[in-house]
C-alpha cells in the first residue's frame, strides 16, 4: 500500500483516497498556440510518457482533501515516494539531482530556461 501526502491541504493516507493521473510535467501542445499544433505533437502529447525503472515524477489528485493536484516523485522499484511538491513547481533540488535519463534532460532544461544566465537564482 502507498501512502500519499497532499502538499496542498496536508491529507494523507493510502493511494485509494488520491488518484494517480500518470507522467507528470506535461504539457498540452494546445495551450499557447493551439492553431499551430502539429499531428505529431498532438500524439506526443495523447500517446507518448516516459516509463522509467526507478524514479519518476507522477501526477496526483487530492481526491478526500481539497481536491487539488499535485506532483510526486516517486521509485517505481521500490514504490517510495521521494517528494511531494505543488503542480507549478519543480521538486526539490536534491530529488532533482538524483533524475536519471530523460527526467535528467528534462530537469536540465527546465532549469536552464529559469535561470539562462546560469548564475545562483
Amino acid at each position: 500500500m502507498l501512502v500519499v501526502k497532499c502538499p496542498v491541504c496536508g491529507a494523507e493516507g493510502d493511494e485509494t483516497d488520491f488518484h494517480a493521473a500518470g507522467q507528470a510535467h506535461v504539457r498540452r501542445p494546445a495551450t499557447y498556440d493551439p492553431a499551430h499544433v502539429t499531428d505529431a505533437e498532438q500524439r506526443d502529447y495523447l500517446f507518448i510518457r516516459y516509463n522509467p525503472k526507478g524514479l519518476h515524477f507522477e501526477r496526483w489528485r487530492c481526491d478526500r482533501g481539497c481536491g487539488k493536484w499535485f506532483h510526486a516523485a516517486r521509485d517505481t522499484v521500490t514504490l517510495e515516494f521521494k517528494a511531494f511538491y505543488g503542480i507549478t513547481e519543480l521538486p526539490p533540488a536534491d530529488v532533482i539531482a538524483q533524475a536519471t535519463g530523460q527526467w535528467a534532460d528534462y530537469f536540465a532544461e527546465r532549469l536552464k530556461r529559469q535561470n539562462p544566465e546560469g548564475t545562483e537564482a
